[in-house]
């Protein structure tokens, strides 16, 4: 199998490695922006954005995996330390008992509303300025034809 590989070209070999070093610092920008303005990191940020804007402030732990693209292990230890800085609570699914609902708390609330900006505005220093309204449609086009073949049930 390995004789018949196509391999990539010498352009797609630049864009590729280009796509991850972006990839990987910009993740450790937001990381870093998030650690200094609110002490956690991007992932927490991540789960208490989607927290916030769940119905109810609330969404069963299996959804909000399913969501976040973790592992069940990996948000019961995120959960377990926003639970611990009072940003999250989790109680038992009123439904049927055997699953929990994780919500974002009044705390965490009041911690997301003036962080957001502050993200918004580190997004908008390290991808957005830099690219013309095409570039960001092209970006747009070009990553949710990648979404449709890592993640079928993006929408």
């Amino acid at each position: 199998m390995v004789g018949k590989q196509k391999w990539l070209t010498d352009q797609e070999q630049a864009t590729w490695r280009s796509l991850m070093l972006a990839t990987m610092l910009l993740e450790e920008a937001l990381d870093r922006q998030l650690q200094r303005d609110a002490g956690i990191p991007h992932a927490y940020y991540a789960i208490l954005v989607a927290l916030s804007e769940a119905s109810e402030r609330a969404l069963r732990m299996t959804e909000l995996a399913d969501r976040m693209h973790y592992s069940q292990s990996r948000l019961t230890h995120a959960m377990t330390s926003l639970e611990r800085a009072g940003l999250v609570s989790r109680h038992r699914c009123p439904t049927d008992g055997r699953g929990q609902v994780a919500t974002i708390t009044e705390t965490g609330m009041k911690l997301l509303r003036p962080i957001a900006a502050g993200h918004v505005a580190e997004v908008r220093r390290t991808v957005f300025d830099h690219l013309t309204t095409e570039q960001v449609a092209q970006l747009g086009d070009i990553c949710n034809t990648l979404l449709v073949t890592l993640d079928p049930s993006h929408e």
